[in-house]
C-alpha cells in the first residue's frame, strides 16, 4: 500500500471511531505530520484531559499512554506498540521505589511524569521537564524532597533552584549518551551555534549549554532566537518540527559515545503509520489500568495540571 493510500485509510479510521490522534516531538515526522496534536509530556497530558474524543491513539511510549488513560478512564487508549517502553521509566521498580520512600519518611515525593502508574500512585506530585521548577518550587523549603526518576534533571534543579533533594538513581538513555567530544567539535565547527539542550542530559553536557529547556522550550528557542545555526541536545525528533518553524535555519544533532549520528529513541521509533492503522482497526493494544490503582496516580497527575495552568 503506498503512503497516501494508508494516510488515507488512518484519516478514515480516525473519523469512524471518533479517535484523536496526540504525537510525541520524538516520533519520526510522517507521525508528526498526521498527528491531531504534537506536544511533550506536559502539553500531551492537558490535551488529552481536554479531549472529547472515544478514543485517544497515543503515538509516544508506554507510560505516556498510561498518562491518558489515569486521566481520561471512559475513554478507550490505545498505543501503535506494547512494546514502546522507555529507559527512565524501567529505572524505578515498583518495589524498590516503595522501600526507598520507606527509608526517607516525611520527605515529599515529586516524580517526573516519565515514570510508571505505580510510582506515580506513590508519589505526591508529578512534573514535568516544561513545569519542574514551579513543581519543586510549590512544596515549603522547609519540607525534604525525594525526587524521581531522572537523577540529572534532579541535579540540574538542584543547581538552578538551591534546593537540596534526595535524588533517585535513573536517567534517560538517549540523554545520557552524548558525547562531549562532538559537542567540542561542533562548536568549533560552527563558532556561532546556539546549543541548547534539555536537562536530562549529563552535568558536563549541561555545561556547554546556552539555553537548558523543555522539548517545547528548545523548539521555541531555535524559532525565535538570532542565531542561524543551533547544536541541539536532545532527541532528534524535535528537528522535525524547528526546521517547519524555521526552515532557514540549521539544526545540527550531535553522536552519541558510541559515534552514530544521531541520538533516537529506539522505543520512540517502535510506532508506525501501518502500527496506527492497527490499532484504530482493532483497538488494541489497550491500555488498561486497575481502577484503585488509577485513582491514585491521578492525585499527583491532577495537582499538577492545577499547578501548571
Amino acid at each position: 500500500m503506498e503512503m497516501t493510500e494508508k494516510i488515507d485509510k488512518l484519516n478514515r479510521l480516525r473519523k469512524e471511531r471518533n479517535a484523536v490522534i496526540l504525537a510525541h516531538y520524538y516520533q519520526d515526522p510522517e507521525i508528526q505530520d498526521i498527528a491531531d496534536f504534537n506536544g511533550d509530556s506536559l502539553a500531551l497530558a492537558q490535551i488529552a484531559k481536554q479531549t472529547n474524543a472515544d478514543v485517544i491513539l497515543f503515538c509516544g511510549v508506554h507510560f505516556m499512554a498510561e498518562t491518558a488513560k489515569i486521566l481520561n478512564p471512559e475513554k478507550i487508549v490505545i498505543i501503535p506498540d506494547m512494546k514502546a517502553a522507555c529507559s527512565l521509566a524501567d529505572s524505578a521498580p515498583k518495589d524498590e521505589f516503595a522501600k526507598w520512600i520507606s527509608e526517607h519518611p516525611g520527605h515529599t515525593v515529586i516524580s517526573y511524569i516519565n515514570c510508571s502508574s505505580d510510582v506515580k500512585a506513590m508519589s505526591d506530585i508529578i512534573c514535568t521537564s516544561s513545569n519542574a521548577s514551579k513543581i519543586v518550587n510549590s512544596v515549603p523549603k522547609e519540607v525534604p524532597i525525594l525526587f524521581a526518576p531522572d537523577k540529572y534533571l534532579g541535579n540540574y534543579l538542584i543547581k538552578k533552584l538551591g534546593r537540596e533533594m534526595v535524588l533517585w538513581n535513573g536517567s534517560c538513555q538517549v540523554h545520557e549518551i552524548f558525547s562531549e567530544r562532538e559537542v567540542i567539535n561542533l562548536m568549533n565547527k560552527y563558532p556561532e551555534a546556539a546549543v541548547l539542550a534539555h536537562p536530562e542530559c549529563p552535568e558536563n553536557i549541561l555545561a556547554y549549554a546556552d539555553f537548558i529547556g523543555s522539548t517545547t522550550a528548545i523548539i521555541n528557542a531555535g524559532a525565535t532566537w538570532k542565531e542561524k545555526d543551533f547544536i541541539i541536545l536532545t532527541e532528534p525528533g524535535v528537528i522535525h518540527q524547528m526546521k517547519k518553524l524555521a526552515p532557514e535555519k540549521n539544526f545540527i544533532p550531535v553522536s552519541s559515545l558510541e559515534g552514530c549520528s544521531c541520538n533516537e529513541c529506539p522505543y520512540m521509533r517502535l510506532n508506525t503509520i501501518d502500527k496506527m492503522i492497527t490499532a484504530l482497526e482493532t483497538l488494541q493494544p489497550q491500555i488498561n489500568i486497575d481502577e484503585a490503582l488509577r485513582i491514585r496516580a491521578a492525585k499527583p497527575l491532577e495537582k499538577m495540571l492545577e499547578l501548571s495552568k
